[in-house]
């Protein structure tokens, strides 16, 4: 499982103007074909980007926060 805090892209805020960087290093940390987990503070936009990008990369993708705990989002696990 790959584990990847959104806020550790930016600081302060984030900037829609380094939305391609922000996937590009999404893409770099999830690899190809593996379950990773999104978590961290940051915006919904960047969160629904990041889950756009990552589909058909990764074989399942869950979001984790304090409040809701593990949601998956995909799972394309043929075995699952």
């Amino acid at each position: 499982m790959v584990i990847i805090n959104l806020n550790d892209l930016f600081q302060d805020q984030a900037k829609l103007a380094k939305l391609d960087e922000y996937i590009g290093k999404t893409l770099e940390l999830a690899g190809e074909g593996n379950d990773v987990t999104l978590t961290g503070q940051a915006p919904v936009w960047l969160y629904l980007k990041i889950a756009h990008a990552l589909h058909g990369k990764v074989r399942k993708l869950i979001y984790r926060s304090p409040v809701t705990g593990d949601v998956e989002i995909f799972d394309h696990n043929p075995l699952s």
